[in-house]
């Protein structure tokens, strides 16, 4: 599948300004004429991006392509507000390159659209942003004057030779930044404690320090070392996790550093460990404070020098990993009391992340109650009103995890409302009564179907925009209805 990617060439309604000069009657414009072309094709598909005041010229721009290249489905997202804010523009680009199917052969028309524009293509093409597991082309449409008629060829595939240039590093860096302030990188919730904490996810992952996680119980450790590694430059390498805490000494030091076999009773054979395993890629080692001093002393060689040896085993083996660790406990605290290695922690502790506690971000209640209850089949369960202080003011100890098992409880037994009655018995109020939910049949508002469908309706569609922040191509993707759709129920 091959796709075209493009902004409208079309300008917006209004007067003209002052500084664009009056396009020729025959110029087709930069898309017209590179879709005009015989070898520059053919597509399957189309994106033409636009603001919304272009969006009449776009949608034109689109009846054009629709004559020249046939059957093929052209979209017109006007979701990007100011193109001239590189900021704003990559914000808005990220849920456009989301929506692209794998695999797919992406083609970007440089020509059209303005130069920030035009840059953060190239940025996004040379950082492997826009490889949907296909081929990516950047092509530049030679304008219409420079073209002598008849022309051969009136575009070319641009290809730059920039990877040693310190400033496209930092670029890329600062490319980095920008998608953990804008995607959510498997992280819910834009508090400011998570806002801060993906912030602080960029800046680690490009580094190659080992990582200390700290967080209570539930609060998501896993999903930030996840978060970590998809950032960094190994994020095509492996990445593997273990619970310390799951496995007796002798097991974990095999299942870290492998055995050779006859190392005990039972190996038969080699088996390569964790650490071989994860070769280019990053490990994490959750519940590290639970990890038994011998098996410390054997995880500081390999962080110190870089390579391992086997139980059982006389050779060296060389690796490769990124070292992130995760623990609820104090390890200060386990360090003092000679549970835990000085000199290990210190070692571990390149990078801290902290993940705040649910109690800490109470407003991320909300959305964080919609993806449960997504994940959970019922994308339609609506909430009471009187629900939310109720959750708010519980201090949550199992944090996310807990706030996970309730909304699946609710899933499961709610019929559409959840109601204060609903709540597990530590939510209830002291000396309340748990009072079940209603039945279908005995519901207190006994209007038309017609008018209690449209007004669930209406505050779906409404919690879809708040959630997206009036994003309709994201809301209306997460409806599960056309973006039209969207627009016309709007």
């Amino acid at each position: 599948m091959r796709i075209l990617l493009t902004w409208s060439d079309r300008g917006s309604a209004g007067p003209r300004p002052a500084h664009h000069s009056p396009r020729p009657p025959d110029d087709q414009g930069p898309v017209g004429r590179l879709v005009a072309q015989d070898d520059a094709g053919p597509w399957d598909a189309a994106i033409v991006l636009t603001t919304p005041a272009g969006e009449g010229p776009a949608h034109r721009l689109a009846t054009v392509l629709r004559r020249t290249i046939r059957k093929v489905d052209i979209d017109v997202i006007e979701d990007i507000v100011d193109p001239s804010d590189h900021a704003a523009l990559f914000a808005g680009l990220g849920p456009v390159l989301a929506r692209l199917p794998r695999p797919a052969d992406v083609d970007v028309v440089l020509s059209a659209g303005t130069p920030q524009c035009q840059t953060l293509w190239v940025l996004l093409g040379m950082a492997g942003l826009l490889d949907r597991g296909g081929e990516t082309r950047l092509l530049q449409v030679i304008p219409a004057r420079f073209v002598p008629d008849p022309h051969p060829r009136a575009w070319r595939e641009v290809t730059l030779d920039i990877e040693g240039f310190p400033e496209v590093r930092a670029l890329r860096s600062e490319l980095a930044s920008l998608r953990a302030q804008t995607d959510t990188l498997g992280l819910t919730g834009h508090s400011p404690p998570m806002q801060a904490l993906r912030s602080t996810i960029a800046r680690a992952a490009q580094t190659d320090l080992s990582v200390l996680i700290l967080g209570d119980t539930g609060t998501g450790k896993e999903r930030v070392a996840q978060a970590l590694h998809r950032l960094s430059r190994r994020s095509e390498g492996p990445f593997i996790a273990e619970n310390c805490a799951a496995l007796p000494e002798g097991t974990l030091a095999s299942e870290l550093f492998g055995h050779e076999a006859g190392a005990f009773t039972g190996a038969a054979g080699r088996r390569r460990g964790l650490f071989e395993l994860a070769h280019g890629g990053t490990l994490l080692l959750d519940e590290v404070g639970e990890m038994p001093l011998r098996v410390q002393a054997s995880l500081l060689r390999v962080l110190q020098e870089g390579e391992l040896r086997r139980v059982g085993g006389e050779r060296a083996v060389r690796v490769d990993v990124r070292v992130v660790a995760a623990t609820h406990r104090d390890l200060a605290e386990e360090v003092a009391a000679g549970r835990f290695r000085a000199d290990l922690y210190y070692r571990l502790r390149g990078v801290t992340l902290d993940v705040p506690p649910l109690r800490a971000r109470t407003a991320d209640l909300e959305t964080l109650v919609h993806t449960f209850a997504v994940e959970g089949g019922r994308p339609d369960l609506t909430v009471d009103p009187t629900v939310w202080p109720r959750l708010r003011a519980w201090g949550w100890p199992g944090n996310v995890r807990e706030l996970r098992a309730e909304v699946m409880r609710w899933c499961a037994f709610c019929v559409d409302t959840v109601r204060p009655g609903d709540l597990a018995p530590e939510l209830q109020p002291k000396g309340a009564a748990v009072v079940p939910s209603a039945s279908p049949s005995a519901g207190p508002l006994l209007r038309p179907l017609a008018v209690q469908v449209a007004a669930l309706e209406a505050e779906a569609v409404a919690a879809a925009l708040a959630h997206h922040k009036g994003n309709k191509s994201a809301a209306a993707r997460q409806l599960g209805i056309d973006r039209n759709t969207l627009k016309r129920k709007l």
